[in-house]
């Protein structure tokens, strides 16, 4: 019965990825029901602590886009690459790297897309080759960042083992950063030179396009309160990094007799509720916009998402863990580097890391994975390029006028494949050298 289950599973994972956005987790649901009262099984929990987790994060990403804080990193990252238009296909990706990690989402990606198409195009670069590496770079800093959605879910699951936000950090940072690195050097030499580019000079000659020219737009006034919005935002993050290494800084409690240290779910959910107070308050934001901006309507349909996906993932693997211990267990911990793959294609199909990491890390830890296996292949979430359907993937062929960054005839041959696939095996074996030393 379990491979009919599975097969259960698997197909409402493709149906909800045919449609996309909220309706994966719609579509996990009825995976849910069906395994429930069809087959069955007993319902496991709902992720809970999670999705509290996620939507205090999100709430205070919302606040600070509201305040007017993206648009002020916006503004600096256009600074960064247009002082550095020779070096942009390594700049531009460690430019995502660096707003991903510090807003803990990847939407940051849309606003400086267009800055990092625009830079290159006039420098006389092949807009293909920062576009392509910094779309991989701005997903693979969720894995890096002490405020995404993603690590939130793996710390929740690894701190009974005695693996905290510190650990996780001090691995997935090097090597997401080296993974870029090596995905950069192959990304700056991909395709002709721009003006040997047959298709950008079609475009030229038929006026698709206008000729380059140096920008001369003034950009928009920031007010304080904006830049302010982000010092705010980025303290909140260093406090729950330093309350997150330095256990001894959060504080005990007697539960049952018994002294408590107050957990990281905990930490983080009171951090960032008290950042987005803190905000409205002196920022004075929009109520309004905080609730209407990309980044909460996109945090909210990830809650959703892991919702259904991990409580379906859950009694899945709940209810068959005798029968997956049986006849998968020796395998991949004699080859954990298989747990990568898994967390790979399952990613490339929920196009979340938050999700993924809900629906897999329980049953690696079922599978009696080390931790350091799990935090090594943890990286490999990001395979949500895969399939170019993801919207930071189309947003980078849109803004790429050129028509150097393309989605090939075959879809598989895209501009997101080799340097996506590159930096995704070098995140992964790094992650395995560090983690077999730290852990």
């Amino acid at each position: 019965m379990f491979f009919i289950e599975l097969l259960i599973v698997l197909l409402t994972l493709c149906l909800g990825a045919r449609l996309g956005g909220i309706f994966i987790g719609m579509a996990a649901g009825v995976g849910l029901g069906i395994l429930v009262f069809i087959f069955g099984l007993t319902p496991s929990s709902p992720p809970v602590d999670v999705m509290l987790i996620i939507m205090a994060v999100v709430l205070a990403a919302s606040t600070l886009q509201a305040a007017g804080g993206m648009d002020y990193l916006v503004k600096i990252a256009e600074k960064i690459l247009r002082k550095n238009p020779s070096r942009i296909s390594f700049v531009a990706p460690m430019v995502a790297y660096l707003f991903t990690f510090l807003s803990g989402t990847g939407n940051v990606a849309f606003s400086i897309l267009p800055v990092i198409a625009e830079v290159a195009r006039e420098s006389g670069v092949r807009p293909e080759r920062p576009m392509s590496i910094s779309v991989i770079a701005s997903q693979q800093a969720i894995t890096a960042s002490p405020i995404s959605a993603a690590m939130a879910a793996l710390i929740a699951l690894l701190a009974p083992f005695g693996v905290g936000m510190g650990s996780i950090m001090a691995i997935c940072i090097p090597a997401t950063l080296i993974g870029i690195i090596a995905g950069s050097c192959y990304a700056c030499r991909v395709g002709k030179e721009l003006c040997d580019d047959p298709e950008y000079l079609r475009r030229l000659e038929q006026g698709l396009i206008a000729p380059p020219r140096q920008s001369t737009t003034a950009a928009p006034e920031i007010s304080k309160k904006a830049r302010f919005s982000v010092i705010l935002f980025v303290l909140g993050a260093v406090t729950i990094v330093l309350m997150g290494t330095i256990p001894f800084l959060r504080p005990d409690f007697i539960v049952e007799g018994k002294t408590v240290k107050m957990s990281m779910t905990h930490t983080i959910e009171i951090i960032m509720f008290i950042i987005s107070a803190i905000m409205v308050l002196i920022c004075k934001p929009d109520l309004d916009k905080i609730v209407s901006g990309s980044v909460f309507k996109a945090g909210m349909m990830g809650v959703i998402c892991i919702f259904g996906l991990a409580w379906m993932g859950d009694t899945l693997v709940t209810n068959n863990m005798p029968f997956i211990k049986e006849n998968v267990q020796d395998i991949v911990t004699a080859n954990p580097w298989m747990f990568a793959l898994g967390l790979f294609f399952v990613s490339a199909l929920t196009l979340s890391q938050a999700a993924t990491t809900r629906l897999l890390i329980p049953l690696g830890i079922g599978l009696g994975l080390s931790p350091y296996a799990m935090v090594a292949s943890w990286p490999a979430v990001n395979g949500y390029f895969f399939i170019p359907s993801y919207a930071t993937l189309i947003a980078g062929v849109s803004f790429d006028t050129t028509g150097s960054t393309k989605i090939g005839k075959y879809v598989f041959n895209h501009s997101y494949m080799i340097p996506g696939l590159i930096t995704t095996v070098v995140c992964v074996a790094v992650g395995f050298g560090l983690a077999s030393i730290i852990l």
